[in-house]
């Protein structure tokens, strides 16, 4: 069968949001890894991120739902919802992408201060570091009740807020690469899924073709 057919644009679609279904994993994944360092949580993208992840997710399988059962009236609200992730995701996506790292030094620093001493303790063994950047007479305090490895070690340790930047930079850039990238396969996926309902199946009862 040529495709632009039925089977051609079921098999198609049902691949589409399999793709999906793994781009959403993708997201909630990096977005929890940028997540799990804990400054960068405060970044409120990060969640904006892994709430677009699961809903891609949960639309991708109600396209592949209503792909494979050929459910008109699932295709339509699945068109619907898909446009509007798409406008959200491309927001999201550009809005990553364009945090510099002044900014980043900023809420990372913000949210440095607001932490329990206990909670800095273990940021500070776990990054293996001590204190956040040497801005403030404070930081010389941090250092000071450093508990971490690297103290031991060597005379100087790495300040935790270059360790920060490094992992927050690199989160950012994929979840804005990835998310900008496949925002524009859900333009794709709008148009094959209206395709698709506005076909005929040709083993089904042709009475019953809305």
């Amino acid at each position: 069968m040529v495709c632009g057919g039925f089977a051609c644009s079921k098999n198609a679609l049902c691949a589409l949001n399999v793709v999906y279904m793994l781009v959403g994993l993708l997201l909630i994944g990096v977005a929890a890894w940028g997540k799990g360092l804990g400054l960068v949580s405060s970044i409120h993208i990060i969640g904006g991120v892994m709430a677009v992840g699961v809903f891609l997710l949960l639309i991708a399988v109600a396209g592949l739902v209503g792909a494979v059962n050929h459910h008109q009236v699932l295709l339509f609200f699945y068109m619907i919802i898909l446009g509007l992730v798409f406008i959200f995701q491309f927001v999201i996506s550009c809005s990553c992408l364009a945090i510099n790292r002044s900014k980043q030094t900023d809420v990372i620093n913000a949210s440095w201060w607001v932490m329990s001493n206990k909670t800095r303790d273990e940021l500070e063994r776990s990054f293996n570091c001590c204190g956040l950047f040497n801005l403030t007479t404070l930081y010389q305090q941090d250092y000071d009740f450093c508990t971490a490895i690297c103290k031991s070690q060597s005379p100087t340790c790495q300040m935790c807020g270059e360790k920060f930047l490094k992992h927050s930079d690199e989160a950012l850039k994929i979840l804005g690469g990835v998310g900008l990238f496949f925002s524009f396969t859900e333009i794709l996926g709008v148009w094959l899924a209206m395709r698709f309902r506005n076909q005929k199946d040709p083993r089904a009862n042709p009475s019953a073709f809305l």
